[in-house]
């Protein structure tokens, strides 16, 4: 973990990052802000009323000196950010309309970071992925080309280092969309130092099965390798052929992959959300993110559970993400 977060702050130092934190009512939002003010790597920006944000900071033991506190009631920028904000609706929201959402710290946060008041936005501690990431779909939308987000984990233990996606956020995915989460997730790697290689999971290896399921991973594959032929990619693979030498060897033997992948790109969001757990709680890994992927700008959604290093480190990913775009 060391590693991962010391990489990542040499990347981000001397760029001033802005990351907003829309719940800076909450004492692990106020915990993470004052620690990475006091590192002065990252800039914070906690939203929230003067009164919420002490009593957070009170409760969690810090001092935010120095730290930006916003209020969107009666923010100087408000009438700008809702105007901002019906013009990139178009027509899909009236001033009235803007001038209520933008109360809302999610909404005023994302309009923020979409003009570049902020670079990147981390919240979900109080809120549900969609009170997240719905103002970013809205706001910030998907980068030409992409057509959903996907959520990754970065799974690191000691010197080992790998991406699984999608762990949190499309249900059931088309081919289509597996193979736009392989290219982005590569992507995504390679800010953290992974150079990816990449492997189309499925319960077959290479048409040991056949079934609707295995098609679609196999559909996918060849989609991944037609929009990104650069890749080092393929499947569809069992984790196993993946993942050890000697497997891969005997299932997959032609492949450019030789049990040697790095990103593993799930066929559905309850195996990708079962596998991380698995590798995290079995596996002793570390689980960072999940990091969004595919905005145009960065913005990631927290664990209601989570604790003040999560938030810390979420920040510094999403810190990450924005020096790299």
């Amino acid at each position: 973990m060391s590693d991962l977060f010391t990489s990542i702050k040499k990347q981000v130092a001397g760029k001033n990052v802005k990351i907003v934190l829309p719940e800076g009512k909450d004492e692990r939002i106020a915990g993470a802000a004052a620690k990475l003010k006091e590192e002065g790597i990252v800039e914070p920006i906690l939203l929230g009323t003067e009164e919420e944000v002490a009593s957070a900071a009170k409760k969690a033991g810090v001092d935010l000196a120095g730290v930006e506190i916003r209020n969107p009631q009666g923010d100087a920028d408000f009438s700008e950010l809702v105007t901002a904000f019906v013009e990139r609706r178009k027509g899909k929201a009236t001033q009235e309309d803007a001038e209520k959402l933008l109360l809302d710290p999610n909404y005023f946060g994302t309009m923020l970071v979409f003009t570049g008041k902020a670079d990147g936005l981390v919240s979900g501690a109080i809120h549900s992925t969609g009170d997240t990431v719905r103002p970013a779909l809205q706001i910030i939308k998907t980068k030409p080309g992409i057509s959903k987000v996907a959520g990754a984990m970065i799974m690191v233990r000691e010197a080992e280092r790998y991406l699984f996606s999608d762990v949190a956020i499309n249900i059931a995915p088309t081919a289509a969309d597996l193979a736009e989460n392989a290219v982005v997730s590569a992507e995504t790697a390679s800010i953290f130092d992974i150079d990816p290689r990449v492997a189309m999971l499925s319960f077959s290896t290479k048409g040991s099965a056949k079934s609707d399921e295995t098609e679609k991973v196999a559909e996918a594959t060849k989609l991944a390798k037609e929009k990104a032929p650069e890749l080092t990619l393929d499947g569809e693979f069992q984790f196993d052929a993946a993942f050890v030498p000697s497997v891969a060897k005997q299932k997959a033997p032609d492949s450019v992959l030789k049990g040697d992948a790095n990103v593993f790109i799930f066929p559905s969001l309850e195996a990708g959300n079962i596998g991380y757990k698995i590798a995290q709680r079995l596996g002793n890994f570390e689980a960072v993110g999940p990091i969004l992927q595919g905005l145009n700008a960065p913005v990631n959604d927290l664990s209601r559970g989570c604790n003040t290093q999560d938030v810390y480190n979420l920040s510094l990913i999403t810190a990450a993400q924005a020096v790299s775009e």
